[in-house]
């Protein structure tokens, strides 16, 4: 009768909230830190990799790994579960730190409170760069550290230690790198939640590229005051500061920063994009080019209006016949003498390749297949350009050279001979 209640139990709690496959426990690394003053007097932190773990539960749980540093997460307004729904442990990449508040004391606003906490902040990644978290885990205490609340006074963790904490803060993107085509719009997901109702928060963008940053939108509850442009205003209740660029360029590319601050916390997360243009291929031939054997002629093969800047471009040479056979089929000859012009640099900063050769017709080379074979990162597979060289002999084109010649010649003739006979007999 147990175990009936059981299942019915687990059939009703699948019927009002989805069963969905939810994370218990994560290994993390836990880089710790050692300030001390130097011979000279100066400020030195050595950092201490260490083994820990995550684990959700609730206090009084026992430590999954007893032999190593435990973070219990236990409930809170945010459920860091939620945004690793689906995910199994085996796909994710766990750091924790220690968080300094540089001194800011602010006592946090969530119900049963204690007066002081240590802060500990945690980046979470997808293995296959699906998405990254990043926030704060807060280990509530009664009493202040030493000194000054910030790194210079961390209190120890022993190796066998569980500590019990909650999720204060999580920011999550679903869009940690990003390749857009040329002239896409394109929407870089920031999201954020706060383990309390209505928190003051301060978010902004910035635009990192070469080492210089500019601001692209900022806001603040608690002045109600934005600048700029890209993120909703009604989506930052909802913790949505997500930035749409409604058209990129070349100037777009970059390392966006998403960042918000709730006191004493600040938290940011940074976003690439790269700019991809595909690569427009050309050849100066038509699809079969005619030759006399001896003859000489240029073939260029031409990417244009690709970026970024890397790209390949081989020549390869196949017998068509040979090519379709099922078993055995040899494999397409890469010219060896095919020569490359200097990039060129169009005037939308995209740029521009040139691949050539001197094909010198050969009887034994008609039929053959020339393809010109572009690779480029915007591609998920190379453009392919193709065209089939016929070679005739010499005699054959001076045989129908004398026929012209005579046609050309002796038709005038015959039509003057015919009208000359038709007046004699008239």
């Amino acid at each position: 009768m147990y175990l009936i209640l059981k299942i019915l139990s687990f059939l009703y709690l699948c019927a009002g909230v989805q069963c969905v496959h939810q994370v218990s426990w994560l290994p993390c690394q836990f880089t710790d830190e050692h300030v001390f003053k130097n011979e000279e007097g100066h400020t030195e932190t050595q950092l201490i990799h260490r083994e820990a773990l995550l684990q959700f539960g609730q206090i009084g749980d026992a430590a999954v790994n007893p032999h190593g540093i435990t973070f219990l997460i236990t409930v809170s307004k945010v459920d860091l579960r939620r945004y690793l729904e689906g995910v199994e442990a085996e796909q994710l990449e766990c750091e924790l730190r220690r968080y300094s508040t540089a001194g800011i004391h602010v006592r946090w606003p969530v119900l049963g409170a204690r007066e002081y906490n240590h802060w500990f902040t945690f980046t979470l990644k997808h293995t296959n760069g699906l998405f990254r978290i990043t926030g704060f885990l807060r280990h509530p205490s009664d009493t202040a550290a030493t000194g000054q609340q910030d790194y210079n006074s961390w209190t120890p963790i022993g190796d066998r230690e569980m500590l019990v904490t909650t999720t204060a803060m999580v920011m999550k993107t679903l869009t940690p790198s990003v390749r857009a085509g040329l002239g896409s719009k394109q929407k870089l997901h920031c999201q954020f939640a706060v383990d309390h109702h209505g928190p003051n928060f301060d978010v902004e963008w910035l635009l990192q590229q070469r080492g210089e940053r500019t601001s692209l939108f900022s806001h603040s509850s608690r002045s109600l005051q934005s600048k700029g442009s890209g993120v909703l205003y009604r989506s930052l209740a909802d913790g949505d500061a997500s930035y749409t660029l409604p058209f990129t360029k070349l100037s777009s590319e970059g390392t966006y920063i998403c960042s918000v601050s709730v006191l004493p916390l600040f938290v940011s997360m940074d976003i690439v994009l790269q700019i991809e243009a595909a690569p427009k291929v050309s050849l100066n031939v038509g699809p079969t080019l005619t030759l006399l054997e001896g003859g000489e002629q240029r073939v260029t093969c031409e990417a244009d209006s690709y970026y970024p800047l890397d790209v390949e471009i081989e020549w390869y040479m196949q017998d068509p016949a040979l090519a379709g056979q099922r078993v055995g089929a040899p494999l397409p000859e890469k010219l060896q003498n095919v020569l490359l012009s200097s990039h060129k640099h169009n005037n939308d900063k995209t740029y521009s390749l040139t691949a050539f050769f001197y094909l010198r017709a050969a009887l034994k080379h008609s039929g053959r297949e020339f393809t010109c074979r572009v690779s480029h990162k915007s591609l998920r597979v190379p453009i392919k350009k193709s065209f089939t060289l016929t070679v005739e002999e010499p005699t054959g084109w001076m045989l129908y050279i004398v026929i012209s010649l005579l046609l050309t010649l002796c038709v005038p003739c015959y039509l003057y001979l015919a009208r000359r006979k038709a007046r004699q007999v008239g």
